[in-house]
């Protein structure tokens, strides 16, 4: 009877996905382990659906382990898996056919446009005039009103905190289109959250 592998203490990507593509099967459910609740997260903020979340986390751990012998190693596989995750969590969007945007290959030209808006600011903190489940809800309503494109960037960005090459990176666009879609969700947030208040105060973003 051959002995199973022991996984060692401690996390080495490079090392278990190795040996995951070598086969040991239990290498490759540590990584599972190690990202599944990341992977979870980022499905449902950009789908905002709990059951489709959990489709794309299953669907993405599955075209990983089936594709392991076509990851190089030139980028990180948690950047690698992110990117297959995106993919069928973009795919589910298409298909509820509720979401009309353009697809995240297109480039976006911010040209000359000035994106200048009149943000009003609140007198009180919204934390001391909302509880928890209610700031909650309105940052998610916020977030959910995002086109998905934008919504995918925000979140790998400001939410996973992936840097800006990684989330180039893990949504095959330049660097430049990251910047774009950024500033582009933010501001939209911005404008979404003070319409929401109607106060004067502080910066949305303290509270996301």
């Amino acid at each position: 009877m051959t002995p199973t592998t022991a996984i060692p203490t401690g996390f080495d990507e490079g090392s278990l996905v190795a040996r995951a593509k070598a086969g040991d099967t239990a290498a490759f459910s540590e990584l599972v382990s190690r990202y599944e609740r990341k992977i979870f997260r980022l499905a449902k903020n950009i789908t905002r659906h709990d059951e489709d979340a959990e489709d794309v986390l299953q669907e993405a751990f599955l075209k990983a382990y089936e594709h392991l012998d076509r990851f190089e190693g030139n980028s990180k596989f948690y950047t690698w898996l992110v990117r297959i995750a995106v993919n069928e969590a973009l795919m589910k969007l298409r298909k509820r056919k509720t979401d009309k945007t353009v697809p995240l290959d297109e480039p976006v030209d911010l040209g000359e446009e000035v994106m200048q808006r009149e943000i009003a600011v609140w007198d009180n903190n919204p934390e001391e005039q909302y509880s928890g489940e209610e700031m909650k809800k309105i940052l998610d309503d916020a977030l959910e009103s995002l086109k998905p494109d934008f919504r995918t960037v925000f979140t790998l960005r400001d939410i996973e905190e992936l840097s800006t090459e990684e989330t180039a990176e893990a949504l095959g666009i330049s660097v430049a289109a990251v910047k774009s879609r950024l500033l582009r969700a933010r501001l939209a947030l911005r404008e979404k959250l003070t319409r929401q208040f109607k106060r004067k105060g502080s910066n949305p973003f303290d509270y996301l």
